[in-house]
């Protein structure tokens, strides 16, 4: 089985704006290249002193790097060219010249040659649409970028990315297709299967869709989001100590699923949707609750990260703003303290980051308004991820 050990949290990968000190950040989205200039998370090359770069996902940086002879004669190896010198070598991922145009690394430690190929990242990915085609190769590597975002976040939380080619029971791919013969591609979750229809990176078709479900909210990285939701579910959820809890919060998974779904599309969403769910699509059946929830659980640490690793803190925007406060989860844990800040300095940053979507006349940064409910349901998802992470930090690895 091929696992990949993933970042510390709270590590900054190179001289970056300093968080609050008790601020966690689980992947950090400031770097700086050897030449001084900053660089970012999607780049392969420094555009200042022309570096090479890639991404290290077992550390979650960004590096330069320099290349070293490869003793098999067919492989280019690379080593860091951090001012620290990070002893250890790389391959870069052969989808870094493809449409994907991935910049991930492929860690060797030691080793002097290549077993595969492919990044983690590029290896989850199990089947793809007709690259001949230019649309489908364009869509492709949309896809591919928000994967890695997605991916880079799940490691940096300590969550199990494991290849489903390794793991056939409990692994995880992705099937990115286009419709043939007038099938339509249905994006969805099966038995660590994640679907993707790949035209949905067609940005009208993607807002055609939006509109006609009248969805305030559809995005790649949404998409993907919420459908390893649903693979988490599997793994971090189902057959645990924590279904008691999740049936509590979202209600009895057991209930007809298809008839859940049908129902929902011919006579739409419950009118109290908004009181219970974070929204009206979570309001269909646990499991898409669940998966809903769990989307917007990311997308608020991934921002959070982001903001903070470049100095901006929530809790120190000039907002007027009434906090939640532990009442609305009924828990005075640990992790509850931990919960609330997050949570309220969550609320901070989108209610300024909504004002400056308005100032461009976009939509909304985040069109989601979260009541107490729903507030219940994501501390239960950052407890469930919480507690992977202790089982990662114990060394005692995943539930089976």
């Amino acid at each position: 089985m091929s696992t990949l050990s993933t970042p510390a949290r709270s590590s900054p990968a190179s001289p970056t704006p300093q968080p609050h000190a008790s601020d966690r950040i689980n992947v950090n989205r400031s770097f700086t290249c050897r030449c001084g200039h900053p660089v970012f998370f999607r780049n392969s090359i420094c555009l200042a002193c022309m570096a090479p770069l890639g991404y290290d996902p077992q550390r979650g940086v960004l590096i330069p790097l320099s290349p070293l002879p490869d003793e098999a004669g067919d492989t280019e190896l690379w080593q860091s060219a951090e001012p620290s010198q990070h002893e250890g070598r790389y391959a870069r991922c052969r989808n870094l010249n493809s449409a994907a145009a991935c910049n991930w690394l492929i860690p060797l430690g030691d080793a002097t040659s290549v077993e595969q190929d492919l990044c983690l990242c590029c290896r989850l990915t199990r089947r793809l649409p007709d690259l001949g085609i230019a649309s489908n190769a364009v869509w492709w590597g949309r896809i591919e970028t928000a994967k890695r975002r997605m991916l880079s976040s799940m490691l940096g939380m300590h969550l199990p990315v494991v290849p489903l080619a390794d793991d056939p029971q409990q692994g995880l791919a992705f099937d990115i297709l286009t419709s043939t013969n007038g099938m339509p591609v249905i994006t969805g979750h099966e038995n660590g299967v994640i679907t993707l229809d790949a035209q949905e990176a067609d940005d009208p078709t993607r807002e055609l869709r939006r509109t006609q479900l009248l969805e305030p909210y559809r995005t790649l990285l949404g998409h993907l989001r919420h459908e390893a939701g649903h693979y988490y579910w599997h793994r971090l959820v189902e057959h645990t100590e924590w279904l008691p809890a999740f049936r509590l919060e979202f209600g009895d998974e057991r209930e007809d699923y298809r008839g859940a779904l049908q129902r929902h599309y011919a006579q739409g969403p419950r009118t109290d949707w908004s009181l219970h769910h974070v929204s009206a699509y979570a309001s269909c059946h646990p499991w898409e609750d669940w998966a809903e929830t769990w989307a917007n659980y990311l997308h608020m640490t991934d921002t959070l990260d982001t903001a903070q690793s470049f100095g901006i803190d929530g809790e120190r925007l000039e907002l007027t703003y009434e906090p939640f406060t532990a009442e609305a989860f009924d828990d005075t844990g640990a992790d509850s303290a931990e919960f609330l800040r997050l949570l309220n300095q969550w609320m901070q940053l989108t209610g300024v980051l909504n004002e400056l979507s308005r100032s461009m006349g976009v939509p909304d940064f985040y069109p989601f308004v979260l009541s107490a409910p729903a507030v219940r349901k994501l501390h239960l998802v950052h407890r469930i991820i919480d507690a992977a992470d202790a089982r990662w930090n114990a060394g005692e690895g995943y539930m089976a």
